[in-house]
């Protein structure tokens, strides 16, 4: 029997990752729901002829009969592992994120910042298919619009060094969000050099 299996998010939580298994020959077929790498809660609507289930725990499973009935049943990380092994070994990993500060009112980066550059660049290169954001951010120094353009400068500065050290520039976005953004919260004209950085996402 054909069923048709919904995947959808609600608004309060984010998409899950899923390992289905479906055998055309076992007596049902199981969608199991994985804890997402950072977190976040996580939910998928299972839907077949019979009705519709959401699943919303980790390591929950809806299980399919071959009437389109559903039920639901709860597994284990442990089990997952053992069962699922080549589905598991291709999730893609975890974003990482690296954060670079740099000198008041440029977009020079520290000199640690500098030194932690090629551990940026090899953590990327060694993800097959590795995408870079790369955003940039100010302290509250100055006004909104020269810090607009100052981070997105920032942003594209780190961009440049790693394509100059051998990363694909086409892999690499590039953006600014001014002072909107700040790691420490402070007041207006306030100069804070946590703030002053770029966060490199690499996925």
């Amino acid at each position: 029997m054909p069923f048709t299996y919904l995947f959808s998010r609600t608004p309060y939580l984010a998409l899950a990752t899923l390992v289905l298994s479906l055998a055309a020959c076992a007596p049902a077929s199981r969608v199991t729901l994985l804890p997402q790498g950072n977190g976040q809660p996580s939910a998928v609507m299972v839907t077949t002829s019979q009705g519709a289930q959401i699943v919303d725990q980790p390591y929950q499973v809806a299980e399919i009969k071959r009437d389109g009935a559903l039920s639901l049943d709860q597994t284990s990380a442990d089990e997952v592992r053992k069962t699922h092994p080549q589905l598991l070994a291709l999730q893609p990993a975890a974003p990482e994120s690296f954060v670079l500060e740099f000198e008041p009112g440029s977009s020079t980066l520290t000199a640690e910042s500098q030194a932690r550059l090629p551990e940026v660049i090899a953590r990327a290169q060694a993800r097959a298919g590795g995408e870079i954001v790369v955003t940039g951010h100010t302290d509250r120094q100055g006004a909104l619009e020269a810090n607009d353009k100052l981070s997105l400068e920032r942003a594209q500065a780190v961009r440049d060094l790693m394509v100059e050290r051998g990363f694909k520039g086409e892999l690499i976005e590039a953006v600014g969000r001014g002072e909107r953004e700040p790691a420490v919260p402070t007041d207006d004209e306030v100069v804070e050099p946590r703030n002053r950085r770029a966060v490199v996402v690499v996925r």
